[in-house]
């Protein structure tokens, strides 16, 4: 095994969930903004990048968003408070984004890797992400796969609820860089969605197509902040082979 190897296997056998924090310890709140310098480097669905991260630090913030995760110890013992926000809604200014980037990676447009970048990200991309009102394009998208699907391999997802998931899980794959990160920089986390996201929603002032994905507490662990040993169920229950 690699050093590098050794080492994220120890990151990653240490990384717990912390429910509370040392009030009294010293926590450098500079490794949160690197952690989410970090946290937007994860891989996520056609790099669309769809999603927000919003730092609580103020003690009267703190205390407000730690209310709307119903006061668990994690919020309110936290130093600070991450909210992960997933943005469906901001495909177009990504999409346009990443076509002013197709152009400068392949500059001659000709080739046939730029044509194939640029119809992924001009074409297809907006066929999967718009969406009208009663989702139907989503129901004749959905309908189109079933067919293609009969004769070949196919992607599924195609209405609203699909793309929805597809976003937050990109907001989580961040999310886990960053808690990662913290584990890394010396400091504990706690991913919650106990919380009232709504309230969070409207706290935040994030327009009604946001959607907030998980908050999280970070800090240094206060001694009784881990409540139990860690428990997994066999790896033959969940690991296969074929």
């Amino acid at each position: 095994m690699k050093e590098t190897a050794k080492v994220f296997d120890q990151l990653i056998r240490e990384r717990r969930s912390v429910r509370i924090y040392d009030p009294e310890a010293e926590f450098d709140h500079d490794a949160v903004q690197r952690s989410l310098e970090r946290a937007v480097l994860a891989p996520n669905s056609s790099n669309m990048q769809l999603w927000e991260f919003y730092r609580i630090r103020s003690e009267e913030a703190k205390k407000s968003v730690a209310w709307m995760c119903m006061n668990q110890k994690a919020a309110k013992t936290a130093h600070e408070l991450v909210v992960i926000v997933a943005r469906r809604d901001l495909w177009k200014k990504r999409q346009k984004a990443l076509v002013q980037e197709m152009k400068r990676v392949y500059p001659d447009t000709q080739s046939k890797q730029a044509k194939r970048a640029m119809n992924y990200y001009q074409n297809l991309i907006p066929k999967y992400y718009w969406s009208d009102w009663f989702d139907i394009w989503g129901l004749i998208k959905k309908g189109i796969y079933f067919f293609v699907g009969l004769k070949r391999p196919m992607v599924r997802h195609g209405n609203r609820t699909d793309i929805k998931i597809s976003v937050h899980k990109s907001a989580a794959l961040a999310a886990q860089n960053f808690m990662m990160s913290m584990k890394a920089e010396g400091y504990d986390t706690c991913p919650m969605e106990g919380m009232d996201s709504l309230r969070i929603k409207r706290y935040l002032k994030l327009p009604s197509k946001a959607e907030v994905v998980m908050v999280i507490g970070c800090g240094p662990a206060a001694e009784e902040g881990i409540y139990s040993d860690r428990f997994r169920v066999p790896n033959k229950e969940v690991i296969f082979e074929v």
